[in-house]
C-alpha cells in the first residue's frame, strides 16, 4: 500500500509549536451525521442486510446487519414508550452480550445517552454512578438485579434481559424488542448532543462522567476505518473477537462501532477464558484479535494454545499498555499469519495513536511504540512546567486536539478546564516523546491513575474510603508494578491514636466495598503521609520508598 507523505511536524514562528500529524492524509468525515446513521451508512437491506453482524460466542446465536438495524429501532421504540426521550440517561449494566450492543445502538438512535458500568461493581458503586449521571433506567441481567433494587426507590426503571424467571416488578427486555418501530417519533439529533457517558478518573481525582458527542464518536471511528486508505483496522467480512469489556471505551468504540461501520462481524464473548477463546478463534475463523497485555501473556505461556489453529488471524491489536519485544515476538509465533500492532487511547479522546503496522509494509511498528498520530488530529509534546512544546525525542506531556475529543466532564467545568485548555488541547497526563520516524513512545505517567489490566483505579476514591474508617487518620494509595496486572493498588496508612488496625483489617474494609480490580493488594503503615505545603500527597516519595523497600 502506497501512502501519501505529508508534513508531520511544523514550527509555527509565532507560537513555536511543534505539531505532529499522521503519516496518512486527512479525510472527509461525515460527523454531521448521528452516530447510528453513520455506523449503518453503508448498510443496504438488499445488498448487505444478510451479512453477519453480531455473533453470541456463548450460544452461537447470530444477528445479521438487517436484524441489528431492526432490533435497535424496535428497542428504541420500546424505550420511548417507557418515557425515555432525547437526552435521558440509561445505564447499561451488562457483560458483553447482544443485548448490550443493541441497547447502546437503540439509545443512540433515540437521542438518549448511554452510561456504561461494570456489572461487577458493588451496589454502592453502581448507585453512585446512577445518581451522578441521573440515570432514568438501568438495563441489566437478573443475576445483578439485587445490586440495583435500591435504585427503584429513586424512580429508576430496571429492565431485565433474561427471558426466564418472575417479573418481580421489573420490565422485561423482550417487551422492548417486540415494540413497533414504525410508531417511534425520532427527535432531531445534533452533532454536539451527548451519545455516550462512560466514567473515567481522567488525569486525577474521582470518576467523572465523560460526555462523548455524536460528532466526537463518529470522528473517532472514522479515524480508524474510513478514507482513501481504507481497512487499516478492519475490512468487510472480517471476524473481530470481542472479549474486552464493552463498557470500556476501547471495545465500544474501536471494536463494536468501528466493526459495524466497516461491515465486519463481531464475535461477542462475555469474558476471557483461554480455552474458550482459542476454540472460538478456530471455530469462527477469527481474523482480528484485539487483546490486552495480560491476555498476550496468557496465550504465550499456555501450552493450550498449541492445540488450536490460529492461522486465520491476520491482525493482533494490543492496547492498554506497551508490550515488550520478547513478548511481541512470542505472539508472532502463536499467530504466524498476523501483523502485530499497538494503540494508545483514553476515554476522553478516543484513539490518539495506532500502529501503521495494521497497514502492513512498509510501516512495520517499532517495538515499544504505540503508533503514529491518528488522521484528522494534531498532537504535541509539552514541557510539564513551562508548557512549551517540544521537538522530536524530547519527553513531555502528550497533548491531542481534534473533533474526537469529549465535550467535557458532566457537571464539572473545573475538571474539564484542567484537562482541555483554551486552545482546545487535551492534556493526557501521560509522558512520552515522538521519535524521528513520528512513532510515539510513552515513558511515564504524570497522572495519579492506576492501571490494573487496563482498568482504571482512582487513588482518590480509595483514599476517601480509607479515611472514612475511624481507625485511620490519613492514607495514600499508589500503584505498584505487577508482571501480570501492570499495576496493583497499595495503601500507605497512618493509624489513629491507639488503633491496633492491621493489614487484613484494612483490606477487608476496602475489599467489601469495591470491585475486584480496585482491591488493596498491600498495606504499609507510616507515621505520616509525605505532603507538600499545599497539602498535596507527594506520591513520588511514596513510589521511591516502595521501590527501595519492595523492589519488583
Amino acid at each position: 500500500m502506497v501512502l501519501q507523505e505529508t508534513v508531520v511536524a511544523k514550527t509555527d514562528e509565532a507560537s513555536r509549536d511543534f505539531i505532529f500529524r499522521s503519516k496518512l492524509p486527512d479525510i472527509y468525515i461525515p460527523n454531521h451525521l448521528p452516530l447510528f446513521d453513520y455506523v449503518f451508512e453503508k448498510f443496504s437491506g438488499d445488498v448487505s442486510g444478510g451479512q453477519t453482524c453480531l455473533i453470541d460466542g456463548t450460544t452461537g446465536r447470530t444477528l445479521t446487519y438487517s436484524d441489528v438495524h431492526v432490533a435497535s429501532r424496535r428497542v428504541a421504540a420500546g424505550l420511548q414508550s417507557l418515557g425515555v426521550g432525547k437526552g435521558d440517561v440509561i445505564m447499561l449494566l451488562l457483560p458483553n452480550s447482544l443485548e448490550f450492543a443493541v441497547s447502546f445502538l437503540a439509545a443512540a438512535y433515540l437521542g438518549a445517552i448511554a452510561t456504561t458500568a461494570n456489572p461487577l461493581f458493588t451496589a454502592a458503586e453502581i448507585a453512585k454512578q446512577s445518581r451522578a449521571s441521573a440515570a432514568k433506567m438501568v438495563v441489566t441481567q437478573r443475576c445483578f438485579a439485587g445490586k440495583v433494587a435500591g435504585l427503584q426507590n429513586d424512580g429508576v426503571l430496571v429492565v431485565i434481559t433474561d427471558e426466564d424467571g418472575p417479573d418481580e416488578g421489573y420490565v422485561r427486555y423482550k417487551k422492548l424488542t417486540e415494540s413497533d418501530e414504525t410508531k417511534l417519533d425520532r427527535p432531531e439529533i445534533r452533532p454536539e448532543d451527548t451519545v455516550a457517558m462512560p466514567y473515567s478518573s481522567g488525569t486525577t481525582g474521582l470518576p467523572k462522567g465523560v460526555m462523548i458527542t455524536h460528532k466526537g464518536m463518529v470522528t473517532s471511528i472514522a479515524q480508524k476505518v474510513d478514507g482513501e486508505n481504507p481497512n487499516l483496522d478492519y475490512k468487510e467480512g472480517d471476524v473481530i473477537l470481542c472479549f474486552l469489556p464493552m463498557f470500556h471505551i476501547f471495545a465500544l468504540d474501536a471494536l463494536l462501532l468501528s466493526g459495524i461501520r466497516a461491515g465486519a462481524a463481531l464475535l461477542i464473548v462475555p469474558r476471557f477464558e483461554l480455552s474458550l477463546v482459542l476454540e472460538l478463534i478456530q471455530r469462527y475463523k477469527v481474523t482480528v484479535a484485539p487483546v490486552a497485555p495480560p491476555v498476550v501473556l496468557a496465550v504465550v505461556k499456555s501450552p493450550e494454545a498449541e492445540k488450536y489453529d490460529l492461522r486465520t488471524v491476520r491482525m493482533v491489536m494490543c492496547g492498554a499498555a506497551a508490550v515488550k519485544k520478547e513478548l511481541e515476538e512470542a505472539v508472532r509465533l502463536r499467530f504466524p499469519n498476523a501483523v502485530f500492532g499497538q494503540g494508545y487511547g483514553m476515554t476522553e479522546a478516543g484513539t490518539l495513536a495506532k500502529s501503521l503496522a495494521f497497514a502492513r509494509e512498509p510501516f512495520e511498528a517499532k517495538s515499544g511504540a504505540c503508533g503514529t498520530v491518528v488522521r484528522n488530529a494534531q498532537m504535541k509534546i509539552v514541557d510539564p512546567t513551562t508548557r512549551a512544546s517540544l521537538p522530536r525525542n524530547h519527553p513531555g506531556e502528550i497533548c491531542i486536539r481534534g473533533d474526537q475529543l469529549m465535550k467535557g466532564y458532566l457537571n464539572d467545568p473545573e475538571a474539564t478546564a484542567r484537562t482541555i485548555d483554551e486552545d482546545g488541547w487535551l492534556h493526557t497526563g501521560d509522558v512520552g516523546y515522538m521519535d524521528e520516524d513520528d512513532e510515539l513512545f510513552i515513558v511515564d505517567r504524570m497522572k495519579e491513575l492506576i492501571k490494573y489490566k487496563g482498568y482504571q483505579v482512582a487513588p482518590a476514591e480509595l483514599e476517601n474510603l480509607l479515611i472514612s474508617l475511624p481507625e485511620i487518620e490519613d492514607a495514600a494509595v499508589i500503584g505498584m508494578r505487577d508482571e501480570v496486572a501492570d499495576e496493583v493498588p497499595v495503601a500507605f496508612v497512618v493509624r489513629s491514636q491507639g488503633s491496633k488496625l492491621n493489614e487484613d483489617g484494612v483490606k477487608d474494609f476496602i475489599n467489601k466495598q469495591v470491585v475486584h480490580y480496585k482491591r488493596i493488594k498491600a498495606v504499609f503503615f507510616l507515621d505520616a503521609i509525605p505532603k507538600a505545603p499545599s497539602g498535596k500527597i507527594l506520591r513520588k516519595e511514596l513510589r521511591t520508598k516502595l521501590e527501595a523497600e519492595h523492589p519488583k
